[in-house]
């Protein structure tokens, strides 16, 4: 059995092989210190709708959007959804009360098929040399013109909008905002045939999407459209500021100030480096104030075409990475509730030997209970699209993660516990508001009973064909199917070979056993286990996947266009362009299925 503290750290853990590993000395003291004493927090209370509990003391209840309830000694019986406070007349600790459905929106009838999209490789004729929100609502058109009904998106989440322009959406400066790159200029007045637009049009050309240089043009033109549309937006941005509130303000104060001071708010004068301090809102008020509205401005516009792709037919699934950087926006506005001095990873397992660090700050575990886990909320409701849907990066995080001290190897990590029962609560909250189902990927290294957990919870566990023994017919309801994912092979490049060499040339082979493994899973999947061309295998493969009685499977773009490198290499940042690699047929240029595609929706059907 595992002996776990009362900072929630696990003094042993085991891996994928099923081998013990004793937390060494040195970690568990690095991890407590990093916390700090946790007996602080204020009490969390989860009732459900309708709950007319009584209390143990007279208390104040203020509800979620400050609303005063007034003194009760009973919860009322039309208590909304949300989290609100209860302060005893005694005195006594705030209890955040949150009240949760329990469990996720999930239709009982759900049986859809859909494609996941990486959003910045996905380019049409006209993208300003990056796939925009215009190019996600041409795909949602396309997806719903052949029958599916998902359309999955990678990260929307902000990057420092500075150059060095980082190409992972999953370590953005915040994930309560999302990428300005990603505007679609095209419908804003900007005449495609001008220098700016000529320019960026020009890079399509290359297969690498260079985020650098689209974002010096797509910012000149955009500073542009500012000037022209200020006055007459004022109105509109003004409301949407006022519906964001503290946590827009801090988006764009920090992007000012990143603009005036670099990236890194580390590094920025001493006096500017807490949002709350005085320095900050002097210069929020007087110099900074223009670059304040504007990049409050951009979010709208950006808002806006989301919302555009909704009304196209399909559900929009947006994704929640599981951090983000220690420089970038939300460790700066956060940084009270946030671990220092070290980052999230996981521990070695087949795929991959070394373990992984991902240089993500967590959250402090009683520190998110004593804020009610308001913050996660607000991550949540940032990528809940209504009526769609969330993928929860590496959704064990819920649970438990891996802490990992600066200067450590994965493999000298430990697993810290959250309030898991709660943040559950808190996912099924904000899925119910928004109406929008919940995936969860669970795959590596997932403690005992947490699946059991997600099927409770009502959420999607992930089913992906490399790492399952069992073939798709035999995927439960509860689940998502999917073939791969952007961290793993294609089906191409798997099948050929050119994943492998890739690997090879990268220094990071496969192990041997782990590679012919995956390769006898997809074998069983073919009538004929060794067809000599990669077309079969792409279309036989998708229509079995059609087969699984999953609530939802989805193809990857990257396998239904038969592309062999894959998205991402996870480890590799200077060695490749993960996560710029574009599709190689404009999205726009695509009418009927490609077979594959057509495979997998004839299959679904029946």
């Amino acid at each position: 059995m595992t002996t776990t503290d009362r900072w929630g750290i696990d003094h042993e853990w085991v891996d994928t092989a099923g081998t013990w590993h004793r937390v060494p000395d040195a970690t568990i003291s690095a991890l407590r210190a990093a916390m700090g004493d946790p007996d602080a927090a204020h009490p969390v209370w989860v009732v459900r709708p309708g709950a007319t509990d009584g209390l143990h003391a007279r208390c104040h209840l203020r509800l979620e959007q400050g609303d005063d309830v007034g003194e009760v000694d009973r919860l009322p019986v039309d208590l909304p959804l949300g989290i609100h406070e209860l302060t005893p007349l005694d005195g006594g600790p705030i209890t955040n009360l949150i009240v949760s459905p329990g469990r996720c929106h999930l239709p009982d009838d759900l049986r859809e098929w859909g494609v996941t999209m990486q959003v910045p490789t996905t380019r049409s004729t006209t993208s300003w040399g990056i796939g925009d929100l215009g190019d996600v609502t041409t795909v949602a058109r396309w997806v719903s013109a052949q029958g599916g009904r998902a359309l999955a998106l990678s990260p929307l989440h902000a990057p420092t909008p500075i150059a060095p322009v980082p190409a992972s959406p999953y370590s953005p400066s915040s994930r309560r905002w999302r990428n300005p790159l990603l505007i679609d200029l095209r419908p804003l007045g900007l005449p495609d045939a001008g220098p700016l637009g000529r320019e960026a049009q020009s890079l399509l050309a290359e297969r690498v999407v260079d985020r650098d240089r689209v974002w010096t043009l797509k910012r000149a033109a955009l500073e542009q459209l500012w000037a022209q549309e200020r006055e007459r937006r004022t109105s509109d941005l003004a409301r949407f500021r006022a519906a964001h509130g503290a946590s827009l303000e801090g988006w764009a104060r920090f992007c000012a100030l990143a603009e005036r001071h670099g990236a890194h708010w580390r590094s920025w004068p001493m006096e500017l480096r807490h949002p709350h301090a005085p320095a900050v809102a002097t210069a929020a008020a007087g110099p900074l104030a223009d670059r304040i509205d504007l990049h409050a401005w951009l979010q709208l516009l950006l808002d806006d075409q989301l919302h555009a792709a909704t009304a196209q037919g399909v559900r929009l699934m947006q994704d929640l990475a599981i951090g983000a950087d220690p420089d970038g926006a939300d460790a700066w506005l956060w940084q009270d509730l946030l671990a220092e001095g070290v980052n999230i990873g996981a521990p070695p397992d087949d795929f991959a030997p070394d373990g992984q660090q991902w240089g993500l700050p967590p959250f402090i575990p009683w520190r998110l209970r004593d804020a009610g886990h308001r913050p996660l909320a607000e991550l949540l409701r940032s990528a809940l699209v209504q009526g769609g849907g969330l993928r929860v990066d590496h959704v064990m995080g819920l649970a438990r993660l891996f802490w990992i001290p600066d200067g450590a190897s994965p493999q000298e990590g430990a697993y810290v516990h959250f309030a898991g029962r709660e943040l559950f609560e808190v996912l099924a909250l904000e899925s119910a508001r928004a109406e929008a189902i919940v995936v969860g990927e669970d795959l590596g290294t997932v403690e005992p009973g947490f699946r059991e957990e997600l099927a409770r919870t009502g959420i999607l566990s992930t089913r992906v064909v490399w790492f399952e023994d069992s073939p798709p017919e035999a995927y439960p309801y509860q689940s998502v199917g999917m073939v791969t994912t952007h961290d793993l092979p294609t089906l191409v490049g798997e099948w050929s070979g050119t994943d492998e060499a890739e690997l090879v040339s990268l220094g990071r082979p496969t192990p041997p056993e782990i590679g012919a493994l995956v390769h006898r899973r997809l074998s069983a999947l073919l009538p004929d286990p060794s067809p000599t061309h990669s077309v079969p295998v792409v279309d036989e493969v998708h229509r079995r996947l059609g087969q699984a009685p999953a609530a939802l499977v989805l193809a990857t773009l990257e396998d239904v266009m038969g592309m062999g490198p894959r998205p991402n290499v996870p480890g590799t940042t200077l060695e490749r362009s993960n996560w710029s690699l574009a599709l190689p047929v404009p999205i726009d240029e695509l009418t009927d299925a490609p077979s594959a595609l057509a495979a997998l929706a004839e299959s679904r059907a029946h």
